[in-house]
């Protein structure tokens, strides 16, 4: 899903028929200006999706950015003005809010964790554990607060999983089967596989033929070993119990990414509010 049909979609959603509440009490031709204030600490993200969002209801609304994507905020600032038709305004008031308040409580989860590893070579990565339909405004605010996006879909990797390595009939059976399926289709995909220990590991080290081996449940002294054994041959991800608290331990074992479902499952959103200024 593309972004303007994800805004499109969303406003069908929220807007239906018709804005009743504004329009049965407000005058058509009503103008005005609203202030988003903030009203938390943290990253602000989705400022460019909310421009967007006003422009793609009423490309004459006026909007005055004080606060970019990426920077620091406090309680009680001013992120942006927007003017023009308070009808306007009120349509898309819930639909920037929803993205701003998420986006942001995201970006800021995972600056968290940024700045834990930054004296380190790992890069934090999200997940697909993600809201279904907003995939993409959750791993842009991945970005935004200065993580890395993983794979988007089941199509732009070839991920081998515990349950692929089973029901395939071992690793170096999955391995096989997953090359000879990216040579068949032409897919130039990158392929990970699971490991589940270090006689897991040694496996995918006797078959080769991957580009990461994620290390998933390891403790950071077993990562360590890990990233030993495999020596540089193939990139490295840690996943799996991995918290605010530890990922610094994690990334200090040398492994080269760290993958945390939690910046899109666990996040707080960040509070704030798209208030009338007259």
């Amino acid at each position: 899903m593309d972004l303007d049909q994800y805004i499109s979609l969303s406003l069908q959603e929220d807007v239906g028929p018709g804005d009743y509440s504004a329009l049965s009490c407000i005058p058509a031709d009503a103008q005005s200006k609203a202030n988003l204030i903030i009203k938390d600490k943290g990253i602000l993200a989705g400022i460019e999706l909310a421009e967007k969002i006003f422009k793609t209801v009423d490309a004459s609304l006026q909007i005055n950015i004080f606060k970019k994507d990426g920077q620091h905020v406090d309680k009680s600032e001013i992120a942006f003005t927007v003017e023009g038709s308070v009808l306007s305004i009120l349509k898309t008031e819930r639909l920037v809010l929803n993205c701003m308040q998420r986006m942001s409580g995201i970006a800021s989860t995972t600056y968290l964790y940024a700045e834990q590893v930054k004296h380190t070579k790992a890069k934090i990565l999200d997940t697909r554990k993600t809201t279904p339909l907003n995939r993409y405004i959750e791993k842009w605010a991945v970005r935004i607060g200065g993580g890395h996006n993983h794979r988007f879909g089941l199509y732009d990797m070839i991920m081998i999983k515990d349950n692929h390595v089973d029901y395939a009939g071992g690793i170096k059976q999955a391995i096989e089967s997953a090359n000879t399926f990216r040579k068949n289709r032409n897919l130039n995909i990158p392929i990970e596989i699971e490991t589940r220990n270090l006689n897991e590991v040694e496996q995918v080290l006797n078959t080769g033929c991957v580009e990461r081996i994620m290390l998933d449940n390891f403790q950071p002294a077993l990562i360590k070993e890990a990233v030993s054994m495999i020596s540089g041959r193939f990139e490295t991800e840690a996943s799996g119990g991995i918290i605010l608290q530890n990922v610094k331990d994690y990334a200090e074992t040398g492994v080269d990414y760290i993958s945390v479902g939690a910046l899109t499952h666990s996040f707080k959103s960040m509070d704030m509010s798209l208030k009338a200024s007259q």
